[in-house]
């Protein structure tokens, strides 16, 4: 008897800790996700004021398109956490749009003349798994709603 109140005591604690880290999480997730659209929202200020005004150059273009696909990727984790913290389940198919998110913005950032052909290979095989598994797991999101 002692020995299942202990356990459930502990299990309380732990479940207490993990609620607040996850609160806390939540709460540094949002903060970092609005300070980097700030920073963003400065940076492409900054960069449409330059001369030629109005005009952004690739690498310019380039490195905002791979912020701006950052902060999305915050926003899917946030979604992540928040789906957790309510409704203590990790949604796979958010799990892979963030990995997805990720590797388009590697690609999109790459200067794929100055890799090795093994490396493009790889990341190839990335999109294909990521593909994929995001398609098996609709899919079968899919047959289980219609059971």
């Amino acid at each position: 008897m002692i020995i299942k109140l202990w356990k459930q005591k502990m299990f309380n604690i732990l479940n207490f800790l993990e609620r607040g880290v996850t609160l806390s999480l939540i709460f540094l997730m949002t903060f970092v996700i609005v300070i980097g659209t700030i920073d963003l929202f400065v940076n492409l200020g900054q960069e449409m004021i330059k001369p030629p005004i109005g005009l952004l150059s690739v690498e310019n273009l380039l490195g905002i398109f791979g912020f701006f696909f950052t902060i999305l990727i915050g926003l899917e984790l946030l979604e992540t956490i928040k789906t957790y913290f309510t409704k203590e389940q990790i949604h796979v198919e958010i799990v892979f749009l963030v990995a997805m998110i990720a590797i388009a913005r590697k690609v999109i950032l790459l200067e794929v003349s100055k890799l090795d052909p093994l490396v493009l290979v790889g990341i190839a095989s990335i999109i294909i798994a990521l593909t994929a598994g995001y398609f098996m797991v609709k899919k079968a999101h899919a047959e289980k709603i219609s059971k």
